[in-house]
């Protein structure tokens, strides 16, 4: 499965774990989180008030 923005938080870290740095990194405690279960990364970033595209290009997947 390719990663894109369109993916769930919860895909993310299954398929990356490591994800779970860059995330922290930008302020998101997306681990812990119930709700990144069925959020998706496009959607994280926006509550969290993070450029998608900056985002996308750290966790070096497709937007």
């Amino acid at each position: 499965m390719e990663l894109t923005a369109d993916s769930t938080i919860y895909d993310l870290l299954k398929a990356k774990p490591e994800s779970a740095e860059v995330l922290f990194k930008f302020g998101m405690g997306c681990v812990g989180c119930a709700i990144a279960r069925g959020e998706t990364i496009k959607e994280a970033a926006m509550a969290h008030g993070i450029p998608l595209d900056e985002l996308v290009s750290a966790l070096g997947i497709a937007a």
